[in-house]
Order: C-alpha cells, then structure tokens, then sequence
C-alpha cells in the first residue's frame, strides 16, 4: 500500500469535496424544479422524452370537473398531461403546486416535474386510464 503523503490526504479531500458539491448542485437543481412561481404563473407547454417515455403537457379546453373516460379534462386547471399517449390525471393546488394521480401526495412545480416524478414512480409500468363515473 503506498504511504500517505500530505499530498495524497489533500488529493483525496479534494476529489470528496468535488463530490459533496456536484451532489449539492443535483439536489438544488431538484428543488429548483419543486421550487412555485406563484399560483397566477401558466405552465408552459412540454413535449419531451424522459427516460425512455414520451411525456406531453399542454392546455386543454376541458374545464376544472372530471370529465368522462380518460379524456375528460379533470382538475388540471385545463392542463393536460401525458405518458406515451395515455392521460396523467393532474390536478393544481390552491397553492399553485401539483399533484397527480401517481404521486398524490407529493406537490411540484410545474406539469413537467409532475410527469418526470410520475415516470419515475411507474418504473417502466404502464399508465392505466383514470376512469371515473
């Protein structure tokens, strides 16, 4: 085993340190993402590919009730959200944050980050349709 050296401790702290702060962006780049404008601020419109899912987010003319099948608006405060096609059922908070049917109990700041954590949360599974009567 080689001997420790002032220089190689100091290596060694360094290369933690540059490890402690890329872990520290990460999670402040998480928080951002969690972090509300306010409760007047529009979502903007996505349509990306999030690990391997094709996720889309957009206005929808549907209002604030549930409509029927998985088509139907709900509470997204005429947002709509969707995995490979299928509709997140998303509904916004008072406080401007949102949840969806996969993570209710968990709040975001944006549709996006609602469909990532969901896409997250399915782990590959499929999305079922939202069915209500």
């Amino acid at each position: 085993m080689p001997e420790l050296t002032r220089r190689r401790a100091l290596g060694a702290v360094a290369g933690a340190a540059a490890a402690v702060a890329v872990a520290g962006t990460t999670a402040a780049a998480a928080r951002t993402e969690r972090t509300v404008s306010g409760p007047s601020a529009e979502p903007a419109s996505f349509d990306e590919v999030f690990q391997g899912r094709r996720i889309q987010g957009a206005p929808s003319q549907a209002g604030g009730h549930h409509g029927g099948g998985h088509h139907g608006g709900g509470h997204g405060g005429g947002f709509a959200v969707h995995i490979d096609g299928e509709e997140l059922h998303v509904m916004r908070n008072a406080d401007g944050t949102w949840i969806s049917v996969v993570n209710h109990y968990e709040t975001f700041a944006t549709p996006r980050a609602v469909a990532r954590a969901a896409v997250a949360e399915l782990q590959g599974a499929a999305l079922v349709p939202l069915v209500t009567t």
